[in-house]
């Protein structure tokens, strides 16, 4: 029995940890929990030394000192903050105004108000709330299927995960270790199918089932002319900047992510002051939401390294790797195993815990098949997207059914307004799997070298262009002597 579990401990901690998260106990202490006690137990059964759990504090210091992990409370106060100054507000009636006249109007305005807020604060909760709390009133009053209507707010809010500078590219980006401006440029072009996807079938619902939809009436749109366009421009173009100094500066290489978030803050804070909705309250709420998000990470990010660094101890990654490098179909086969395997963990666990479990297991396997790795990362981010439409544990959906009222909208009606999204979610990552040139096309490569084409070429000695001469050079023509040769003198007779 003991020789059994001595061969077997690596797939013993993996089993061990998935059953404590199946029993709801919190996965920053089951990380770790599982982690020490399986160390513990290595160390007993002479798999590791002991003096290898000292590893541990090398672990947690770099952890608390990962400067890009800053990023992440930066970007939360700024999604607090503007959810609170009314700049949601603004672009939704703006665009709702703008699209009014079509068949679906409402809804375009919202996939596209969610794509803005999720390029300017990078939470989902923030462009849930807001949207639900803005859009769904106005939908449901103009016949809009309640269905349709929640599903179509909780899905824009989900582009906010892919949209950059979103949370989960920046932590893929530490866990693949990869740079965030790679991850960013990456998702740009997902970030876009995914835009169109959802419109699309907005478009689709408007042929063949235009009563799901309908246009707003005449006396409705209001903004007409030039008031329109001034109402608009007055919602965007603060939005449109605020993105340039968050997104643009890090794309160009100006800022790291962690300076970009900090001047997001001072550009949220500005905007909140300039719609006069600067407050005491708005600042502490702000706070207190960063306070306990970050909190949450960070306990997770280090309960991930107690339980990685045991189980690389005790030859995980090798049994991680065989595992998954030896599935018929090869890359392909390893690709959809992986995208299932993601899929079903959405059902039970958030994106945060995804990346620090499941990403460091994977992303050795996926480098050994010559995966890019940045594209690896994008894919799996437009996967963990369907951890916020999960019915019945996704986060999307409990805020929904959080702000909207439960005598108007049912929960099953949330849950089943999901399901269309949640299939576009994962035709997006079909589609990705299919071209990857939409992630890698835009990404900076080493120009291709043919190998067996390359010369070697050594400079002449000196760095001159002719071979050295030791050979004494012509006297000038002035009459000075000549120079000294380079030959050796003769030698001493001895006659």
């Amino acid at each position: 029995m003991i020789d059994i579990l001595r061969e077997n401990m690596a797939p013993v901690l993996f089993g061990g940890l998935v059953l404590f998260l199946l029993i709801g106990y919190p996965a920053a202490f089951s990380l770790a929990a599982v982690g020490l006690f399986g160390g513990l137990l290595a160390i007993e059964l002479g798999l590791i030394a002991p003096n290898f759990l000292g590893n541990l504090t090398y672990q947690l210091y770099g952890v608390l000192s990962n400067e890009l992990l800053l990023a992440i409370p930066f970007f939360t106060f700024m999604g607090v903050i503007l959810e609170k100054s009314g700049l949601a507000e603004d672009l939704l009636d703006g665009f709702g105004q703008l699209f009014g006249g079509l068949r679906g109007g409402l809804s375009y305005a919202v996939i596209i108000v969610g794509a803005i807020l999720g390029a300017i604060t990078g939470t989902v909760a923030a462009s849930v709330i807001a949207m639900g709390l803005i859009s769904l009133p106005v939908m449901m009053r103009y016949g809009y299927n309640v269905r349709h209507a929640t599903g179509v707010i909780a899905a824009s809010g989900t582009i906010t995960q892919l949209i950059p500078p979103s949370l989960v590219l920046i932590v893929l980006a530490d866990q693949l270790q990869r740079s965030p401006g790679e991850m960013y440029i990456g998702a740009t072009g997902a970030s876009i199918v995914q835009v169109l996807l959802f419109m699309a079938w907005v478009f689709i619902l408007s042929i063949f089932r235009p009563q799901d939809v309908p246009a707003l009436p005449p006396e409705a749109r209001t903004l007409r002319g030039w008031p329109l366009w001034a109402k608009i421009i007055r919602g965007t173009v603060p939005s449109l900047a605020l993105i340039f100094i968050v997104l643009g500066t890090i794309l160009l290489g100006l800022v790291t992510p962690t300076e970009a978030g900090a001047m997001g803050v001072v550009g949220a804070m500005l905007l909140a002051w300039f719609n006069g909705r600067l407050s005491w309250k708005v600042s502490w709420d702000g706070m207190v939401s960063t306070m306990r998000l970050t909190a949450m990470v960070v306990f997770i990010l280090l309960g991930a390294r107690v339980f990685t660094l045991v189980f690389q101890g005790v030859g995980g990654g090798h049994w991680i790797e065989a595992l998954l490098t030896n599935l018929p179909g090869g890359v392909v086969g390893f690709l959809i195993f992986v995208n299932i395997f993601i899929f079903i963990l959405a059902f039970f666990l958030d994106f945060f815990e995804i990346a620090f479990i499941v990403i460091p297991l994977l992303a050795p396997v996926a480098e050994a098949l010559g995966i890019d790795l940045v594209w690896f990362g994008v894919m799996i981010c437009a996967n963990m997207q369907t951890s916020f439409m999960h019915p019945p544990f996704g986060f999307a959906l409990f805020y929904l059914r959080g702000i909207v009222p439960r005598e108007q909208v049912k929960t099953v009606d949330i849950y089943l307004g999901a399901l269309p999204w949640l299939v576009l979610q994962l035709i997006l990552v079909g589609i990705l799997i299919a071209f990857p040139e939409l992630v890698t096309f835009f990404l900076d490569k080493a120009p291709d070298v043919d190998l067996d084409t390359i010369q070697i070429v050594l400079p002449p000695v000196g760095g001159g262009e002719a071979a050295p001469s030791f050979t004494a050079p012509p006297p000038p023509s002035f009459g000075t002597p000549p120079a000294p040769s380079f030959e050796p003198p003769p030698g001493p007779s001895f006659n």
